[in-house]
């Protein structure tokens, strides 16, 4: 016999409480009761103070650094297998240690496909998240994802602006594909910056490939970390006669002096979603919420219901 909609159980790990609570109230339902034991060392024990067993369980945590974020998620999906969940889904709106999706030197790991096989051993028998670094990230698994799209937030977003001479850029040429999909659906010009690293999150060289003279420019990535390649080209795009130009990040890690970079640069906003909980307020950050969607989608989920219109950039 199918299971109705009010028995899936909703449970939110500690960092990401925030979005958890939202997610809960747009799916009409409140979050699950657990409880944190933690030892003098740092060790901690999550425990659920209510059963779940025979349900769904929807397990709501993004899994950004510090490593404890990806442990306390992991802990509570071998807690919620132990109970006797039935199905267990692993929410996770964003999906850290995307960056190792690929040997790019040797004698490093692969460490996209590390977390997905610890999910899957934990318990997890099914994946939602959004905006992967890689979409080939999803073949690391074997149980089901639902690889969602924050263009759904953003794109109605810049079509209420109503900028005119609009174009969509990529700060790099991997997001190039993304970028060239907004601007499908948009129907603008789209530009690429090409940069050079000297080592991860500094760049030695950046040039741009195409012309923004008199245009309203968006740049589009799935996340800023440092801001120093957004900021960078936000500088570069001003020098060649951008009007304004704007930042759509998905994942708004932010770390080391990037909410500095963003409050000094050529920037006229970055708009993000609250995937990860900002460390601090800037006039310059707007936050979208994802809240709604993902619960649109564990709805579906949980009902038996198609969630292929998700999946259209």
């Amino acid at each position: 016999m199918p299971y109705s909609y009010s028995e899936a159980k909703l449970f939110g790990c500690r960092q990401s409480m925030g979005l958890a609570q939202s997610i809960a109230k747009e799916y009409g339902a409140s979050l699950g009761q657990v409880n944190f034991a933690t030892f003098s060392d740092g060790e901690f024990q999550p425990s659920f103070e209510e059963s779940i067993r025979g349900r769904r369980v929807f397990l709501i945590g993004s899994t950004h650094p510090s490593s404890d974020n990806l442990m306390e998620l992991l802990l509570m999906i071998d807690g919620a297998k132990r109970a006797s969940a039935r199905h267990i889904t692993a929410v996770i709106p964003y999906f850290g240690w995307a960056r190792q999706d690929r040997k790019d030197k040797p004698r490093v790991p692969i460490g996209a496909k590390m977390i997905a096989k610890i999910l899957e051993t934990a318990g997890a028998t099914r994946i939602i998240t959004m905006d992967l670094h890689a979409d080939q990230i999803q073949g690391f698994f074997e149980k089901p994802v639902d690889h969602l799209y924050a263009s759904s937030l953003f794109i109605p977003y810049l079509k209420k602006l109503g900028l005119d001479n609009l174009t969509i850029a990529s700060p790099d040429m991997g997001g190039s594909k993304r970028a060239y999909a907004y601007s499908k659906t948009l129907e603008c010009d789209v530009v690429v910056c090409y940069k050079q690293r000297l080592k991860a999150n500094i760049i030695s060289h950046m040039e741009l490939i195409g012309d923004v003279t008199g245009k309203n420019v968006v740049l589009v990535d799935d996340m800023v970390d440092t801001a120093g390649t957004l900021t960078k080209a936000a500088e570069v795009m001003m020098e060649r006669g951008a009007k304004s130009v704007r930042a759509i990040c998905t994942h708004a890690i932010l770390s080391g002096k990037a909410y500095e970079r963003v409050e000094n640069s050529q920037l006229v906003e970055l708009i993000v979603t609250d995937s990860i909980p900002l460390k601090q307020q800037s006039d310059k950050i707007r936050v979208l919420s994802c809240a709604k969607l993902f619960a649109g989608v564990m709805s579906s989920v949980q009902n038996n219901e198609s969630i292929s219109d998700n999946f259209i950039m």
